[in-house]
């Protein structure tokens, strides 16, 4: 089974990649189950999103407590010692920010993607919406589903601005960086 942990702030649409994940997972035969945590509904809050797949019916209904993979929508929200607490050893780690590799020297021990998501959300004419271009960027670091299969899920889940978020996934697949673990 691997356990993600998304975590963003209300309106980055952290809860709705997790879903689009899950479906993608879930049309490749595998069992996905999502759930997700909210402080304050309001834009700005910090959001949860949870994922567990595996390759049979998951029976589990609690809280992920240490996830295989995170994803961090927003810098601010990284908080080492937490990631240290809760992270599995060898376990992966998607951040979005516009900093290096050097800066998160403390992290090496992990599989880590970075992704700069709001300029690729916003050259593609998504404006501040990035969680596709988080999607993509996360299929290039773990490789859970085939691209195809998640680029068929955003065509059928995303409401408006359908080709505008096919191209986010693409071109954040693309851009994003791998860097392998040293721990």
């Amino acid at each position: 089974m691997i356990e993600i942990k998304f975590k963003g702030r209300g309106g980055q649409g952290a809860v709705v990649a997790s879903e689009i994940l899950g479906r993608a997972l879930f049309l490749e035969g595998k069992f996905p189950q999502c759930f997700s945590l909210f402080g304050g509904e309001r834009r700005g809050a910090p959001v949860i999103g949870f994922l567990r797949v595996d390759e049979e019916p998951i029976l589990l209904k609690c809280q992920i407590k240490h996830p295989d993979h995170m994803i961090i929508f927003d810098l601010s929200l990284t908080d080492e010692k937490e990631i240290f607490q809760e992270l599995k050893p060898n376990g992966l780690i998607l951040i979005n920010s516009n900093k290096g590799i050097d800066f998160f020297k403390n992290l090496r021990r992990y599989k880590i993607g970075l992704i700069d998501a709001g300029p690729i959300a916003r050259n593609v004419g998504l404006g501040g919406t990035f969680n596709m271009a988080m999607l993509g960027a996360y299929n290039r670091l773990a490789h859970l589903v085939k691209m195809e299969t998640l680029l068929d899920v955003v065509r059928k889940m995303v409401p408006a601005k359908i080709e505008q978020n096919i191209e986010a996934v693409k071109e954040a697949y693309e851009r994003a960086q791998v860097f392998e673990g040293e721990g």
